[in-house]
């Protein structure tokens, strides 16, 4: 006879339920890294960038808080001089087009602020209207400039009418291509915008966009932002997600996007005496075009043009009426004589 003494009772086993609620949270954290290693875009090389979008000439103007600015200075050498300011996460590219039609007739600056193209992070890592204001003078104590006709797109717009109001060097004109910085008007909502920015509205999001940088997602926010879907090509696409990735510059965005804008200072803009010409595109989806009236109405003197079937960005949307419309103003508000803008 066996007694039941004679056998070992088995460990208690772990429940299965138990063993999966551990597994399924280790292999769900391992999918996530595998995939952020696999989607991580890695900054682009400094040298390759300036090799490509700088070309052998490329100009670099230094600044007494270690800036390094990339800017570029075309046109007619004895003509009035023109600075222009891009846009939030472009570069000085995006005034080729006008640089080919105005060219002629104005010396034009164009320049990388600071966290954008070939000009990257600054040390001071001042993304804010006082760090571009200073790139601004950097590059016109190199170039020994002091006065000059000021122009901005969207975030250029709102450092040039910045820079208007700060008064350090005189403006003769002021060109604002659907510029920020004006408030909603009364009952107006906000524009939708492009999926680039409204990521950026969350801390999740900037830091996931400081490391995952799709190319995809360019195109995306590119054709989000234009109503001219045809100036969206590859080489456009190219160059806005490589130069995003200029090391320096996503991180730059990520603190621009936390950065004050000081929307007090709208309230001062009619302090700004220069002739102001405020273009916009109707169809932006960046900013309302309703902005181009707050604009005129704050700015004494100011006249406003408004472009059918354009979007937030003209200079590249519909460069001939662009120019010829700045071409227009400059003539009968500072009495030059330009002759009429040619096309390529």
């Amino acid at each position: 006879m066996i007694d039941e003494d004679d056998f070992e009772a088995p460990p208690p086993r772990r429940p299965l339920f138990r063993r999966k609620r551990v597994l399924m949270p280790l292999a769900a954290l391992l999918a996530i890294l595998v995939a952020f290693l696999a989607l991580r875009t890695p900054d682009t090389d400094r040298d390759a960038m300036i090799a490509k979008y700088g070309g052998p000439n490329a100009q670099f103007a230094a600044g007494p808080a270690g800036q390094n600015i990339h800017y570029r200075d075309q046109g007619r050498r004895d003509a009035p001089v023109m600075i222009l300011l891009h846009g939030s996460n472009s570069s000085l590219q995006t005034w080729e087009p006008l640089v080919r039609r105005l060219g002629g007739d104005y010396r034009i600056v164009t320049l990388d602020l600071p966290g954008h193209g070939l000009t990257g992070g600054t040390p001071d890592k001042d993304y804010g209207a006082s760090g571009m204001i200073a790139a601004v003078d950097v590059v016109a104590a190199k170039l020994g400039l002091d006065h000059f006709i000021l122009g901005g797109n969207s975030m250029g717009g709102w450092v040039a009418w910045r820079y208007a109001l700060a008064g350090a060097h005189p403006v003769d004109a002021l060109l604002l291509i659907d510029a920020a910085g004006m408030p909603l008007r009364k009952g107006e909502k906000p524009p939708p915008s492009n999926v680039g920015f409204r990521l950026l509205e969350y801390p999740f999001g900037r830091w996931l966009a400081s490391q995952i940088t799709p190319r995809g997602l360019i195109e995306e926010s590119l054709r989000g932002s234009v109503a001219n879907q045809a100036i969206v090509d590859d080489a456009m696409i190219d160059r806005y997600w490589e130069l995003l990735r200029f090391p320096g510059n996503r991180e730059a965005t990520s603190l621009r996007a936390t950065q004050d804008r000081e929307p007090a200072m709208a309230d001062r803009i009619g302090e700004i005496k220069a002739p102001t010409l405020i273009l916009f595109g109707k169809e932006d989806r960046l900013i309302n075009p309703s902005a181009a009236q707050t604009f005129h109405e704050r700015i004494t003197g100011s006249e406003v043009v408004l472009l059918d079937g354009v979007g937030h960005l003209p200079m590249e949307e519909a460069p001939d009426a662009t120019a010829a419309a700045i071409a227009g103003f400059l003539k009968r508000r500072l009495g030059a004589s330009p002759a009429d803008p040619e096309t390529p």
